[in-house]
């Protein structure tokens, strides 16, 4: 007898954490594990104060302590406990045992789930806030494969006790969200934050896979991250998927290119090179603990005051397709993004740009939300010894270069200039291609768009056979152009 899960009425007001829990409790076909590691049992706790939770946990547990969590889960390699690889190990854990344990043909309808959780929150110093892994892997039909939805968060608040009732109420929206809300993704992400404030906890990586998921891309998920607000920025490795964080950055030297990439140029690439070159001869700089990240910030992301999904797509392709790594922000200054990955490293960092994203940094514009003004947002930018890595500009009418020694900024902020330039925090690129000064990325983008030809000898020629093949940036245009 096929099993139906019914699509959630839209609510006038938010459904209560008690009442989303109920109504799993009274759905008799539910019926799964609990496997809480770090923070107490705090979703399952809700599921029991709710009522009716006999038909549905089969088992809520907490393997505390390491010793009996490696006797059941196995031991890591790297013998750490709050990863990604642990949770997945109690998922399939905690799944395998409910197939051995409970008898398909005298529970034919039963629709299993396994809820796990591994988490540390705030130290004793209150040094380090916490994070963790959490995920549930379900079914919502009795003979189809399982679904899985895994998620990484970071907690911001500075109480434990607070902490775990947070990841109690995140529990059960994802729990709620993966029954009731599994037919449209990003309503589900959202739901995750019902009755939780953003600056409570940060989700900051989610991946989606199983059957109800075929179709759900994560990076595009990923990018609803940020766009809801959830976390400030998400990275893509360079096979595409998403990765944590934390997991690329921690304790690296860091050198970052911002940029629209729409498409990625030879400009970009030879920029990338070159200040590669200068950064790894800094000192305590070596190739083996350097990561290059090409960011692109959100408001790069808009057309017409809407996020166009497929021109990100796009854009993250083409990056990761020439081996790079990508982080989406939505961090509009420069000190912002110093002051993210200062969260996960004390090593060096450099930042590599064009002459017009210098002279934007020294606009007072930009910082008028700080009470220290553009001073206060210096101090941050240039952390420690953080340097710039100045690509030249090529006036199109009249020829000249521009480089730091020439550039112009509003007269209050010379001198400020001055300071930082004169102390070496500016770096010119000198063995720059100048045969490639006078490409410009939306010149390219209109000639994709309008059919014109020559543009293909502005890219890197993956970009560019990546352009044709899958028609991007309305290469399709030209094609017909070109028939006609």
């Amino acid at each position: 007898m096929p099993i139906t899960i019914m699509g959630d009425r839209e609510f006038e007001n938010v459904p209560s954490i008690k009442s989303k829990a109920l109504r799993i409790n009274l759905n008799e076909n539910i019926y799964g594990t609990f496997s809480e590691i770090g923070a107490g049992q705090e979703t399952v706790r809700n599921f029991f104060r709710a009522g009716g939770a006999s038909g549905t946990i089969a088992k809520a547990m907490s393997a505390y302590d390491k010793d009996f969590s490696d006797a059941i889960y196995g031991i890591e390699d790297d013998r750490r406990y709050v990863t990604e690889e642990r949770l997945k190990k109690m998922l399939t854990h905690e799944t395998n045992l409910i197939e051995q344990r409970i008898s398909r043909e005298k529970h034919p309808n039963k629709l299993f789930f396994t809820y796990a959780n591994t988490v540390a929150t705030i130290d004793f110093a209150k040094k380090y806030k916490g994070h963790g892994w959490v995920g549930i892997r379900y079914q919502v039909h009795p003979e189809e494969e399982y679904n899985e939805i895994i998620l990484h968060v970071r907690f911001h608040e500075n109480d434990a006790r607070l902490q775990q009732n947070t990841l109690g109420i995140l529990g059960v929206n994802l729990i709620y969200g993966a029954y009731y809300k599994y037919d449209n993704p990003k309503k589900l992400l959202r739901y995750l934050y019902d009755h939780i404030d953003k600056d409570q906890i940060e989700i900051d990586t989610i991946n989606f896979s199983g059957p109800r998921f075929e179709k759900v891309d994560n990076r595009l998920m990923s990018l609803q991250l940020v766009k809801n607000g959830m976390t400030e920025a998400v990275m893509f490795a360079p096979d595409g998927n998403n990765v944590l964080p934390a997991k690329i950055l921690y304790k690296k030297n860091i050198l970052a290119l911002r940029g629209s990439f729409r498409p990625v140029t030879k400009v970009n690439m030879d920029m990338y090179k070159r200040s590669m070159e200068l950064f790894l001869k800094e000192n305590r700089v070596d190739e083996e603990n350097t990561e290059v990240i090409f960011e692109i910030t959100l408001s790069n992301l808009r057309a017409e005051g809407e996020i166009d999904e497929r021109d990100f797509m796009d854009r993250a392709e083409l990056l990761c397709s020439l081996g790079q790594t990508v982080m989406i922000s939505n961090f509009q200054e420069y000190y912002r993004v110093v002051e993210y990955f200062s969260r996960y490293t004390k090593e060096r960092m450099g930042l590599a740009m064009g002459v017009n994203n210098l002279v934007d940094i020294f606009d007072e514009k930009y910082y008028r939300h700080l009470s220290g003004g553009i001073l206060e947002a210096f101090g941050k930018l240039f952390f420690k010894d953080l340097k710039v890595y100045l690509y030249p500009l090529k006036d199109k009418d009249t020829g000249e270069i521009t480089t730091s020694e020439n550039l112009k900024v509003h007269p209050r902020m010379k001198e400020l200039y001055k300071f930082f330039k004169y102390n070496g925090k500016v770096v010119d690129i000198k063995n720059y291609d100048p045969e490639i000064l006078d490409i410009y990325s939306r010149e390219v983008l209109q000639m994709i768009a309008e059919g014109k030809g020559g543009w293909e000898s502005m890219l890197p020629e993956k970009t560019t056979a990546m352009i044709k093949e899958h028609n991007l940036f309305s290469h399709q245009k030209q094609k017909e152009a070109q028939k006609a």
